[in-house]
């Protein structure tokens, strides 16, 4: 890398303001890390923005000691760092999904475990998702997916019947999280072999104008809320700047406080977005 290349941009934003985010971004010289705490449903529980928080310290040291390391070993030895530390246990441990970007000589490498997307915008316009969908295919199929929607689109709100649904598909997720199993999904939490499953991308400099990289608190309002295309929020960062995304989702959950209209897991979720301009703007 030289002196003149672009720097990242950020936009963060919590769900809440009466509580910390859970999101974290990590800005390395050469890199881009961005990571999304799992909300626990018990507040007894270590929260996952503090997993997200040290794990992100972690993976941003191995990636200063490996600069151009295998992206999964260096995640894979994060996590083994933080089982280590703190003396976590697979299943009661806090957890997050991490996105990865690293920018070398003469190409850009991608990782992602869990739903928090990257999306590289190449110089002719061209857009390419690096998503890990793993998690959303579990969810989906289950029955009280489709009835915790329709009943924010009857106007029955966040009460405690939304709750229950949560919380039943949380016990699906916790059933398939981290084991192998033939419908389950990966994730960082304690069981550091989960890195061996993140998705890959890597890409050649000369392909890559920008890149976003987000939480899924910034990612509905492309896939769900369809605020923006993802050509719309790039053009926004480059013109805005990525807080004026942010702020705008936030605004459309304002507008949308019962989920009517745009049928979701909370009022307002956390928000992250790294804008990185990879050529002149």
């Amino acid at each position: 890398m030289t002196g003149t290349t672009p720097l990242p941009h950020t936009g963060e934003l919590p769900g809440n303001p009466a509580r910390p985010s859970e999101d974290r971004i990590v800005i390395l010289p050469n890199a881009v890390i961005v990571l999304d705490g799992v909300s626990t449903l018990h507040d007894g529980q270590p929260r996952g923005g503090w997993y997200a928080a040290e794990l992100g310290v972690r993976i941003a040291d191995q990636l200063t000691k490996e600069p151009d390391g295998d992206l999964r070993e260096l995640l894979e030895k994060a996590i083994t760092d933080m089982v280590r530390d703190h003396s976590l246990v697979a299943g009661a441990s806090p957890a997050a999904t991490v996105s990865i970007v690293r920018r070398l000589a003469d190409r850009l490498d991608a990782l992602v475990l869990g739903d928090s997307p990257i999306v590289r915008i190449g110089p002719d316009t061209a857009v390419e998702v690096l998503r890990d969908d793993r998690l959303a295919h579990l969810v989906e199929v289950q029955p009280a997916a489709g009835e915790y929607r329709r009943l924010l689109r009857a106007g029955h709100g966040f009460g405690e019947e939304h709750r229950e649904l949560l919380r039943t598909l949380r016990a699906v997720q916790d059933r398939h999280v981290n084991n192998g199993s033939q419908r389950g999904y990966w994730i960082a939490e304690a069981v550091p072999q989960a890195a061996r499953h993140a998705v890959l991308a890597s890409w050649l400099l000369a392909e890559c104008a920008e890149v976003l990289v987000m939480t899924d608190g910034v990612s509905c309002a492309v896939e769900e809320c369809e605020l923006y295309s993802w050509l719309e929020m790039a053009r926004e960062c480059r013109t805005a700047g990525p807080q004026a995304v942010v702020e705008a989702v936030s605004r459309a959950e304002e507008h949308d406080p019962d989920a009517q209209m745009w049928p979701r897991y909370k009022p307002s979720d956390d928000k992250a977005l790294v804008w990185w301009p990879l050529a002149g703007f």
